[in-house]
């Protein structure tokens, strides 16, 4: 019988991909997530019976444990950016993971791998970041071969990075940014798909790994390359800290009046993250102590992007139109 791997967050972003990707390499696949009736499409990733959703919340000891039983490997995408309601960041990048490796060890999975995130750092002011540290240690504290990947800013068809902004483009003149300066190295979600892969079958050896792609930018370069590709001209106004602090704090009022009804779609701890460079450190292992090329964004932005030029599909055919006039 083929060997089962069990994917923690399987229908995310990122838990998709890796999920297709093991299933190409003839693996079972469990997905846990919180609601499977919602993930039903992640059966088509493989052979009929391959690839199957099941019942977990990744802060409930029970459905964790049943989730890894039997399993040979673990992958754990399961994150996030703010907290809502019980999902803290102590709750889901701390304990969750923490969870997740030590039901893993008890069950006697071979590997684990957990996917953490570039800036990681137990001393860090921000909570996010403080947190995937706190859980990367966590995870090495019960399973001391687990491999850590820490990618920088992702991208890819679904992502809520590039395609948020380049629907913010659609209105007004101005497109608003928070850090400029700052630089991210940004890494195709299939490439990190690709290591989470390879670390699962064992073909990685034990250790943290930070992936991004072969492009370096400020996030002002990234904005102006995006609107390039979906054909529109604004102005990119870049918010001070100072006052994006501000406004998060603000913005987090409102979701505390609200009882959680309103999310905030800024947060103070968000703000201090958009105030460091988000790149592979200097000496650090990456995609070439796995065998993975990444792939840049210029190759992939304009297969998604698409949508959010002004005629969509058809910008190409009108550009092409007025060129023939010409």
């Amino acid at each position: 019988m083929s060997k089962l791997v069990t994917i923690f967050g399987g229908s995310g972003f990122v838990g998709r991909y890796v999920a297709r990707r093991m299933a190409k390499e003839g693996w079972r696949v469990r997905v846990a997530t919180r609601v499977p009736d919602e993930c039903l499409f992640v059966r088509t990733y493989g052979e009929v019976g391959q690839v199957e959703p099941v019942a977990c919340n990744i802060r409930d000891e029970t459905s964790v444990a049943a989730a890894v039983q039997d399993a040979d490997a673990v992958i754990n995408c399961v994150g996030i950016l703010a907290e809502t309601r019980k999902n803290s960041f102590g709750a889901v990048q701390v304990d969750g993971a923490e969870r997740v490796a030590r039901l893993s060890a008890e069950a006697g999975v071979s590997s684990m791998v957990q996917i953490s995130a570039i800036g990681a750092d137990a001393g860090s002011d921000s909570e996010y970041s403080r947190t995937k540290a706190e859980g990367e240690a966590a995870v090495l504290r019960h399973m001391p071969n687990a491999v850590i990947l820490r990618p920088s800013i992702i991208f890819g068809p679904e992502d809520e990075f590039f395609n948020r902004f380049a629907k913010m483009s659609r209105f007004g003149p101005v497109l608003s940014i928070i850090g400029a300066d700052t630089k991210f190295q940004p890494v195709y979600v299939d490439d990190v798909a690709r290591a989470a892969a390879s670390a699962a079958m064992g073909e990685v050896e034990p250790g943290i790994y930070e992936l991004g792609g072969p492009d370096v930018a400020t996030f002002r370069e990234l904005m102006e390359q995006m609107l390039e590709i979906i054909r529109r001209k604004k102005l990119i106004n870049n918010v001070s800290f100072g006052m994006a602090r501000m406004m998060a704090g603000a913005f987090g009022l409102v979701e505390k009046i609200s009882f959680g009804l309103v999310d905030a779609p800024l947060t103070v701890d968000q703000v201090k993250n958009l105030a460091r460079d988000n790149v592979v450190s200097e000496g650090a292992r990456g995609f070439e102590d796995i065998g993975i090329r990444p792939v840049a964004m210029s190759a992939i932005l304009p297969e998604y992007l698409w949508r959010f030029r002004p005629s969509g599909q058809y910008e190409v055919l009108t550009e092409s139109g007025k060129n023939l006039h010409t």
